[in-house]
């Protein structure tokens, strides 16, 4: 079942200088992490999915070429994520103006799945929580889900600010789903040769 009254914006603008090449583009399972994540979007919520570009945005939209979403560019990537959620949120909101609630994802998360991104919308409506984040490492994180009602706050953050100062500041509605598995992201050389080693 498309949901497609919800939609996912995937941040992925960053330029990997820790990794040394772009982390959306290394291959995991036959794919690459980009296409992986736009794919599980897809499969979720049909075509109301957003990907912020940035660094390499040419790169990215040779990858994703055929892929039924948009690619939204975020001039000012180098300044923090916080431009980029405006981007992918207004984005979104210009796309889907009555979204029912967006889910923020990174595109390093090899293990991030359509479950999961159904997991959280499942987590919403079971609790009518405003956020629900992901749990892993004893941490909240992405992929997590906002509703509306948290829209402008996202639209208000700055510099290098992400979502996890809303799950602090709204602690009261915030839920939680378990994905162990989103500990596991790429931001090294060494990160990668783990993944694929399947250490």
């Amino acid at each position: 079942m498309v949901r497609d009254e919800y939609g996912i914006v995937i941040l992925a603008a960053g330029n990997s200088s820790r990794l040394g090449e772009p982390k959306q583009l290394l291959q995991f399972q036959g794919k690459s992490l980009i296409r992986h994540c736009v794919e599980a979007a897809l499969e979720t919520v049909g075509e109301q999915v957003i990907i912020v570009t940035g660094s390499n945005p040419h790169l990215l939209e040779q990858e994703l070429e055929g892929l039924p979403c948009k690619l939204a560019y975020n001039a000012e990537w180098q300044e923090g994520m916080s431009g980029s959620i405006k981007t992918g949120i207004d984005a979104l909101l210009a796309q889907h103006p009555n979204a029912k609630g967006a889910i923020l994802a990174v595109s390093d998360q090899p293990y991030v799945s359509a479950a999961v991104f159904n997991a959280l919308i499942d987590t919403f409506e079971a609790t009518s929580k405003g956020i629900i984040a992901s749990k892993y490492s004893d941490s909240l994180g992405t992929p997590a889900f906002f509703a509306p009602t948290y829209f402008p706050a996202l639209l208000q953050l700055t510099g290098t600010e992400g979502a996890k100062k809303l799950f602090k500041r709204y602690a009261d509605d915030v839920s939680t789903y378990a994905f162990p598995q989103g500990s596991i992201d790429i931001d090294t050389q060494e990160d990668y040769k783990r993944l694929i080693s399947g250490i």
